[in-house]
């Protein structure tokens, strides 16, 4: 097993875009050929966009991009322009009298920090497909993308908090590959189970985690805070063959690397959510490559904070 560009894996492309004086951004990741998708929505806050087509039982069967974005609800409209740039390609699901771009998307809350009144939209969405052209080569972990205004451990405010990001992370095991991307926007701490489930990012106060998860425990009673600028979204790629309904258990499957790394995950004001793409070259084990993108989608998540770097204020991993 070797690590790998997530830019590498085989039919996909990604490209970026932020805004780091409103601090947000979308990213997209580009299946021109059609990749088989599923999600799995595990947050009770999400903002998402064609999800019900990713039912097993609904007809279509391949996507042709994923768009992940800051700007809550509003930033959904960064799908449009990628709608746009991939029908002028001639990509999209053919209806006969035109080839609609079948595009999924999910958005993360930003808005408390930088300006509230700029989001993705249609053109950033746009220009984030163009980027993608000239994207392929670079490592893409930080202040980048749809982790530009990213935030975590926020469960007593802005002040408190520390910058997330948008993170990467793929291997190749012979021609078997598998990537996750992930913009970290939790509310909670991000812990490396790799270093002792040590606390990497979280709620700081004078130089010291404060371990989020017992603060609510000690607060169970509180039900004032509605903790509402969060949500985790990613997408794990891999090139092996699976139908609609195997990715779609490889996406729960990867919800395991939240739960490893964001303490708490998956709580009511947070909308995580994710993706998964098949691009349909090789043969492997659907337990294997679940158990495979559980552990990409770990280090996706450590590296997002790890790389991220201090924005209006809010510290980073590496200003401790």
């Amino acid at each position: 097993m070797k690590e790998i560009k997530f830019t590498h894996i085989e039919g996909i492309k990604i490209g970026n875009i932020q805004d780091e004086k409103a601090a947000t951004g979308c990213t997209v990741v580009i299946c021109e050929k059609g990749a088989t998708a599923g999600v799995d929505v595990r947050g009770g806050s999400p903002a998402t966009r064609e999800t019900d087509l990713l039912n097993p039982v609904n007809m279509v069967q391949q996507i042709h991009a994923v768009v992940l974005s800051g700007g809550s609800a509003f930033g959904l409209d960064a799908s449009s322009g990628v709608v746009k740039y991939l029908e002028e390609k001639g990509i999209g699901f053919d209806v006969q009298v035109a080839k609609v771009p079948i595009v999924c998307g999910a958005s993360l809350f930003d808005l408390t920090l930088g300006s509230a009144n700029i989001r993705p939209d249609a053109t950033m969405g746009y220009k984030a497909c163009e980027n993608a052209q000239t994207q392929n080569e670079e490592i893409l972990n930080g202040n980048i993308g749809a982790g530009c205004g990213a935030t975590v451990g926020k469960y007593l405010g802005l002040e408190t908090s520390m910058k997330g990001g948008l993170g990467t992370y793929a291997i190749e095991i012979g021609d078997l590959q598998v990537g996750a991307i992930v913009a970290v926007n939790c509310l909670g701490d991000v812990v490396d189970p790799e270093d002792n489930n040590k606390i990497v990012a979280g709620l700081i106060k004078e130089g010291k985690f404060l371990g989020t998860e017992n603060i609510m425990i000690d607060n169970y009673y509180d039900k004032t805070n509605l903790f509402s600028a969060n949500t985790t979204i990613g997408i794990v790629v891999t090139n092996a063959k699976f139908t609609k309904s195997e990715i779609t258990k490889i996406a729960s499957m990867a919800h395991n690397g939240y739960g490893r790394t964001m303490r708490p995950a998956h709580s009511i004001y947070d909308g995580d959510t994710i993706f998964a793409l098949s691009t349909s070259e090789v043969e492997a084990d659907l337990s294997v490559v679940g158990l495979l993108a559980a552990k990409v989608m770990e280090r996706a998540v450590v590296n997002a904070v790890k790389h991220a770097s201090n924005l209006h204020g809010v510290r980073s991993f590496n200003d401790i």
